[in-house]
């Protein structure tokens, strides 16, 4: 699990920026041109769409442009995954203008919901320095019906396809996680974005009994860290207890982690991925699992812990920081997608 150390960036912070950018002196500076076309152009890019937006994006690339990260859609890089790669070699601020920067960030803050795309940036920032510093590829043709917008670098790969992938949630299998304060996390994670799903989930094994608990908690090594964790199993070979044994309490407890695990995303996406899950029998056809090693600071609140369903894995793996594997869809994931190739 080797990852490069995060790049700081101590003049990139985008909370700050952003909210000086809502001030008078900063809607005067826009004009003047001193401030990036990336903040000026923000309020009117918000009233497209981000499907529009990313057909406008790829009209604005240059033949250049477009031959280093558009590829078509069967190219296998469209739904490879990995904690810590980049889809291509190109940076969002080094390679894209002003202009595309922009839509680059109006389309990345309608991959998500309104409050939390300052988090994931937070998480960004920290782990790579800025948003500057990772990468996007398009795949397929905008308005044909198979397009795909993909960002990756480390701790996130995050996709959009305008529904092109049939019965696929996020657009296939994506990932997310955050080291706030170094690699090795301390056991409450401080600073870390997400840990606060760990807790929900750890409230779920507070409320099972002895017995469930013994079910729940998974002796021996955690589950691999590759893609094909998200590979669908048969129902005799899902770790942890059944949802559908527990208590209605119990059960409406593991809503609420759904409901977490679902927040970062844009509510058509969210809405498209409880549709899947519903499909597939609901929340009363996962199980949930915890692991009792590689558990931070022996505290028994466990780091390592697993939904995992007829078609639906995610993963959440809080040591040494933590790491999502997400795989959501209508039908189970039979074959693993590809990790990254070398220097891809």
């Amino acid at each position: 699990m080797s990852e490069s150390k995060p790049v700081l960036c101590p003049d990139c912070d985008g909370v700050s920026r952003r909210g000086f950018l809502k001030s008078a002196g900063a809607a005067a500076l826009a004009v003047s041109g001193l401030v990036p076309a990336v903040a000026a152009a923000r309020p009117v890019l918000a009233a497209e769409t981000r499907e529009t937006l990313i057909a406008k994006l790829y009209e604005t690339l240059s033949a250049d442009q477009k031959a280093k990260i558009c590829f078509g859609w069967e190219d296998p890089k469209r739904q490879m995954i990995s904690n810590n790669w980049h889809i291509v070699p190109q940076t969002i601020g080094e390679f894209f203008t002003g202009e595309q920067q922009a839509m680059i960030r109006e389309i990345f803050n309608q991959a998500h919901s309104p409050e939390w795309i300052e988090k994931r940036l937070v998480q960004m920032k920290d782990d790579a320095g800025s948003f500057d510093k990772y990468n996007i590829a398009l795949f397929g043709q905008p308005g044909s019906g198979q397009f795909e917008w993909v960002m990756t670098g480390r701790h996130l790969t995050l996709r959009l396809d305008g529904d092109s992938e049939p019965g696929v949630a996020f657009g296939g299998p994506i990932f997310y996680g955050h080291a706030a304060q170094g690699f090795n996390e301390k056991p409450d994670h401080p600073g870390n974005v997400y840990w606060h799903q760990a807790l929900r989930a750890n409230e779920v094994f507070q409320a099972i009994d002895g017995t469930q608990r013994t079910r729940a908690l998974i002796e021996g090594p955690v589950p691999q860290e590759a893609p094909q964790v998200l590979v669908a199993r048969a129902e005799d070979q899902r770790a942890g207890l059944r949802v559908a044994e527990m208590t209605r309490d119990q059960q409406g407890l593991v809503e609420k982690v759904l409901g977490d695990l679902l927040a970062p995303y844009n509510p058509k996406d969210t809405a498209e991925a409880r549709r899947y899950l519903r499909a597939n029998g609901g929340v009363k056809s996962l199980h949930m699992s915890f692991y009792k090693a590689e558990d931070i600071g022996s505290d028994g609140v466990w780091d390592v812990w697993k939904l995992e369903g007829p078609a639906m894995t995610w993963y959440f793996r809080g040591s040494p920081h933590v790491h999502v594997w997400v795989y959501l869809s209508e039908k189970p994931l039979a074959v693993a997608p590809p990790g990254p190739r070398p220097n891809a």
